[in-house]
């Protein structure tokens, strides 16, 4: 695939797996990327799989929501978003549309939130500090993946070391980063250094008055400037997004794999082909 951005254009390879399991090395998918990886290529890597092979998953099933849960999740996400702030700030139709049908488990999951990253973060309607209920078996979410900067830095390595070629990785997060001036920061709780982070809702806001510049990186093995860093992670985001298999939502995960969200398994999940990195090559 070929893709253009800002008189810059780029070559764009998926690396294939099949699903990357609780604890299982991450290794897999630079096994399936040297064959293709030249050198200054930038392997840009999504941050679910690295979170689960990490073991970074939470069973929601085992939170009981408080009364602030119901509120967050009943009152403040499903109505006041999806019926008043959702339609009057312009966020996404389908953002809106899931919003008025969240389910009951959204207490579940606000009160996961709040224990781990707290109200900054489950004030924020969807999308609560890149928690991913995407691409995880039954009533599990996965956080962000562990100190992503030494991820980067270590994929890098094992590369060198494999195929002798010097390659960027880059671990990004389809969160997205904002711009106000000169200003770029990220509802996340983490990102690269260059970018502010952990605003969680009142980035959200703040957002709506600037640009999205693209997804956010969370980890970069090797200094780039920040523009070509953002035309890259952007440039995977779009090869992600046609991906026959692509789980950007929870409930286009239910769709592709024809069952309710509560009883997919790691065998349902491993059933399919999954593109967790993208070889970006400048043309």
């Amino acid at each position: 695939m070929e893709y253009s951005i800002d008189k810059s254009s780029y070559k764009l390879i998926p690396v294939q797996s099949g699903y990357i399991k609780p604890g299982e090395p991450y290794d897999v998918i630079i096994e399936n990327a040297v064959d293709f990886l030249e050198d200054d290529d930038f392997l840009v890597v999504s941050e679910t799989p690295l979170a689960v092979s990490q073991g970074r998953l939470v069973d929601e099933a085992e939170f009981k929501p408080s009364f602030s849960a119901y509120i967050l999740a009943d009152l403040w996400s499903k109505y006041l978003w999806g019926y008043i702030l959702g339609p009057l700030l312009g966020i996404k139709k389908r953002t809106i549309k899931n919003l008025r049908k969240l389910p009951p488990e959204a207490r579940s999951h606000k009160e996961v939130i709040l224990n781990y990253y707290g109200w900054k973060h489950a004030l924020k309607p969807a999308s609560e500090a890149g928690v991913d209920l995407s691409n995880a078996p039954g009533t599990c979410v996965s956080l962000l993946p562990h100190d992503p900067q030494s991820l980067s830095e270590d994929m890098a390595a094992k590369i060198k070391s494999i195929c002798n070629k010097n390659v960027t990785v880059m671990v990004i997060d389809t969160d997205a980063t904002y711009k106000i001036g000169k200003m770029k920061f990220t509802s996340l709780p983490i990102s690269i250094k260059e970018i502010r982070n952990n605003w969680g809702i009142f980035g959200y806001l703040l957002g709506r008055l600037g640009n999205i510049i693209g997804p956010t990186p969370l980890g970069v093995s090797k200094h780039h400037e920040l523009d070509e860093i953002f035309q890259i992670a952007q440039a995977a985001e779009e090869c992600q997004k046609i991906h026959e298999n692509s789980m950007e939502t929870v409930y286009e995960m239910q769709e592709l794999l024809d069952g309710d969200v509560t009883t997919i398994t790691i065998d349902m999940l491993d059933s399919i082909i999954h593109s967790p990195a993208i070889i970006v090559r400048k043309s």
